[in-house]
């Protein structure tokens, strides 16, 4: 069963974003995931959240977002990621 990350991420140093970015797309292809949204026109319709910047990805499953998560490709990079930049993530199990 599928799972999706989503993302809402505020970027403060674009260009250091893009080291985090360079290493991170490789790594998503290996685990079998795909980008279905990535920072495009978003509109908040109910409730008060404010999104930054969406970013949405489908894994083939729960097991291989959490393994690509915790595993040292990714966490390495996060370090990156959280050096210039804040996120909030969620996943979700898909039907």
């Amino acid at each position: 069963m599928a799972a999706y990350v989503i993302f809402d991420v505020e970027i403060r140093d674009a260009a250091r974003y893009q080291d985090f970015m360079k290493g991170v797309k490789p790594a998503l292809d290996a685990a079998g995931a795909k980008y279905l949204a990535r920072g495009g026109a978003h509109k908040v319709y109910e409730g008060d959240w404010e999104p930054r910047r969406i970013v949405l990805i489908e894994f083939p499953s729960v097991a291989a977002w959490e393994e690509f998560y915790n595993g040292p490709v990714y966490q390495g990079l996060k370090s990156i990621r959280d050096e210039v930049s804040s996120a909030r993530l969620v996943s979700v199990e898909g039907l």
